[in-house]
């Protein structure tokens, strides 16, 4: 089975994320949507499209990818993926930034943790991540386990 991962990303923790799966599959690619030169979906039999969270919203080139590729994707073995910090709202996250026909075709849908490095992030975002998660330094929440949970579903 050819994988192709696309990811947008602010940060690079989507693009870690990305290269952690690819690393459970044996003949797998990753893209960054914002850097364009996507691959041709037709030549992938599996397609996972993830993205970071930002106030529970998709990175533009993501949410814009989803639209603008539904009818394709859904025909696809899919999977989704977010990128973020917080637990508990994904279903909600997922159902407000993707398209519902491919949202109905996906066959795996994560949120598989994120990272917060304060000396990429500016002030305003520094100022909410000490207020709001208590945090100032860098953390990491990728959840190994979660991704290879999501990377098995998608092989089945």
């Amino acid at each position: 089975m050819k994988t192709l991962i696309l990811y947008a990303t602010k940060y690079g923790a989507a693009a870690e994320i990305a290269k952690r799966i690819a690393m459970q599959f044996d003949n797998a690619s990753t893209s960054d949507l914002k850097q364009g030169n996507i691959p041709l979906l037709e030549d992938f039999d599996c397609i996972i499209v993830g993205s970071s969270i930002y106030a529970g919203t998709f990175r533009k080139e993501a949410k814009a990818y989803l639209a603008q590729n539904a009818n394709e994707l859904s025909k696809k073995r899919l999977g989704l993926f977010i990128c973020s910090m917080g637990d508990g709202n994904e279903d909600e996250v997922f159902k407000n930034n993707v398209p519902d026909e491919v949202l109905q075709a996906a066959v795996a849908k994560a949120s598989l943790g994120g990272a917060f490095d304060p000396k990429k992030a500016n002030f305003f975002e520094r100022l909410i991540m000490k207020a709001v998660a208590k945090q100032s330094g860098y953390v990491d929440k990728i959840s190994d386990e979660k991704i290879s949970n999501f990377a098995e579903a998608m092989k089945v």
